[in-house]
């Protein structure tokens, strides 16, 4: 989830990319640069770390030039530096591209590439546009994207400059985001209209599979074959601030919303609906490693040990692999079992929670192999362990994770999945379906997000209520102890999560008239367990709201409130769960007031114990 600006018309190009990123500076800040078309070529400067640090590389000699694009990056591929800060060059140099996305299939592009003879200067998937755009060049920039676009899978906004063609911008896009800002005499390109709209609010969103060629004077745009495609201008009404949330009130819930896309990033390159097969590259172990292992233990705090713990109950039930899970600041005091054939797992959005890093390294030492499951490329998380695989949630700037929780379960999901291919533990039946769920899940997830007036409606209600209770069984024990959680977090207010089973030892005497609980009642064997433990909640004059699964009208006759949402397999429904459970603590929240996106005494990344 990287930031991309582009500018071409009369003025100084230079200082606008510069204030473009600085609004998107919350897409990425691992590294920035910018490339500047001028009648010496293409003048690319860069720099490693936030925006500032280029900002200061830019003072005392700003790069001229009335055409220029420009980046600030969320690593994806290749740690941050500054040989892998976009932009990007080809061999030639005349040639650059900046990229937001992911090019699955970078490295067979890249191996035909080398094979062709071109030279590679950096380690990320990006490099391999501006080298394919090159062995298509003979004239025509348009037509060497359109070639290039058609051989990437995957996601890209990619924008492309070049000495040869100084009059234009060449940008194409696939599942990424592209907006064109239109102005008078010139024109801007932008991920998000936050990076020109003090400079123009007419806009066009580029489609998927949309090519666009953008001069001073105007804008073409055709799919990838070439043919023209219409497309009507739109007005922006939002302010500077909202435009940078996407015309979200806060960054939270522009986060719940962009779940669906982080789970498919999440997915890309490993899972695909016409595979029968997982694919985790990246995790660094030998099927004959995966099958000597005897034991797993999780590694995490908080929301990432509250998604250990739906893991645990995934691995266990399709690979039969006994899972502990340990918050992390606790393991190392423990002494730990462990020995050549543990496998530790360490969960961190991070990647640079120092309690997750010291237990790693504690579990390494014993002899385990690691594997490190984080949204950060190149942090400590990721070069400490021996396997690791990313989230691809990008940037989250709300304190109160949301998106890195969903695909951290997307990820476990994966590995468990995974494992049980290598292991033969499920049947091949068994796992075709369990692939189309977990393919499907993305989609579900957007039919909650298109509708959720009975969770606003409930944190009407409930808002100014003494507090939450959360009960659940089974794999939905996570959700329950996350939901209560982000209330916790957000809203100030005193929540509990709990197993239902162990209401009757201590939790049920919180219940009274003023204290509400959400009981996560989704289709399983437990189902009848928690109509019982809902009815006790009743009997003692507390309010319940239910979660329950679409067509379940009988849960209608035990709670309050239901908030439904779509079926899926019981294994995967803490990723949909955890979205109506967000939701609540949002809009309870955002009806008492406080900081939401930043919360009281509350850091998004915890470096000390």
């Amino acid at each position: 989830m990287c930031g991309i600006v582009g500018y071409i018309g009369e003025q100084e190009a230079c200082q606008i990319l510069v204030d473009g990123l600085k609004k998107l500076e919350y897409r990425g800040y691992d590294s920035a640069g910018v490339a500047l078309l001028n009648e010496n070529g293409i003048d690319v400067r860069k720099s490693v770390g936030k925006l500032k640090a280029l900002e200061c590389a830019l003072e005392n000699c700003v790069p001229r030039g009335h055409l220029g694009i420009g980046h600030t990056r969320w690593a994806t591929h290749g740690r941050p530096s500054d040989e892998n800060a976009h932009p990007h060059s080809d061999c030639t140099g005349k040639l650059t591209v900046v990229h937001n996305g992911i090019i699955e299939n970078y490295m067979a592009l890249k191996e035909r590439l080398v094979s062709e003879g071109h030279e590679f200067k950096s380690e990320t998937d990006t490099e391999v546009a501006a080298h394919l755009v090159e062995s298509y060049y003979n004239g025509d920039l348009a037509e060497a994207v359109r070639k290039a676009a058609r051989d990437m899978e995957g996601s890209f906004a990619l924008v492309i400059i070049a000495t040869d063609e100084p009059d234009k911008i060449v940008a194409a896009r696939r599942h990424s985001p592209l907006v064109i800002g239109l102005g008078k005499g010139e024109n801007y390109l932008a991920s998000d209209v936050a990076a020109f709209l003090k400079h123009t609010r007419k806009v066009l969103f580029a489609d998927d599979d949309t090519l666009a060629v953008i001069t001073r004077d105007g804008v073409t745009l055709t799919d990838l074959n070439g043919n023209v495609v219409e497309k009507a201008a739109q007005t922006i009404e939002w302010d500077a601030a909202m435009a940078e949330r996407g015309g979200y009130e806060h960054f939270m819930l522009k986060e719940i919303h962009e779940q669906p896309r982080a789970l498919r990033e999440t997915m890309r390159g490993r899972l695909a609906p016409d595979k029968d097969f997982i694919e985790l590259p990246g995790i660094n172990l030998t099927e004959d490693e995966i099958k000597k292992i005897d034991r797993i233990i999780m590694i995490a705090c908080g929301t990432a040990y509250h998604a250990s713990m739906a893991g645990k109950y995934a691995i266990e039930q399709l690979c039969r692999i006994p899972v502990e899970i340990d918050v992390a600041s606790e393991l190392r005091y423990r002494d730990p079992i462990v020995d050549d054939r543990t496998l530790g797992i360490v969960i961190s959005q991070s990647g640079e929670t120092l309690d997750t890093v010291v237990g790693l390294r504690e579990v390494k030492e014993k002899g385990a192999k690691i594997v490190a499951i984080t949204n950060v490329v190149g942090s400590m998380a990721a070069r400490e362990s021996d396997g690791v695989l990313y989230t691809y949630a990008g940037p989250e700037i709300a304190v109160a994770s949301t998106k890195a929780y969903t695909t951290q379960l997307m990820v476990l999901y994966l590995i468990a999945m995974y494992f049980a291919q290598v292991r033969g533990t499920i049947s091949p039946q068994r796992a075709a379906e369990l692939r189309q769920a977990l393919w499907d899940l993305p989609q579900l997830a957007e039919v909650i997000l298109n509708d959720y007036q009975s969770v606003i409606a409930a944190a009407d209600r409930y808002y100014c209520f003494n507090g939450f209770l959360y009960m659940a069984r089974g794999i939905n024990l996570a959700s329950a102890l996350e939901g209560a959680l982000k209330i916790k977090e957000i809203s100030y207010m005193h929540a509990e999560g709990y197993a239902a089973g162990e209401m009757k030892h201590g939790p049920i005497a919180m219940i009274d008239p003023t204290f509400v609980t959400v009981a996560v009642t989704v289709q399983s064997k437990t189902y009848d367990k928690m109509l019982g433990n809902i009815r006790e909640v009743k009997a003692r004059a507390g309010e319940v709201i239910a979660i329950a699964y679409n067509g379940d009208t009988g849960i209608k006759d035990y709670a309050d409130r239901v908030i439904y949402i779509p079926q899926t397999e019981e294994i995967f429904s803490p990723a949909l769960v955890a979205i109506p459970l967000q939701l609540m603590a949002y809009f309870v929240a955002h009806n008492r007031g406080p900081a939401i996106d930043q919360p009281r005494n509350l850091a998004k990344t915890v470096t000390v114990e």
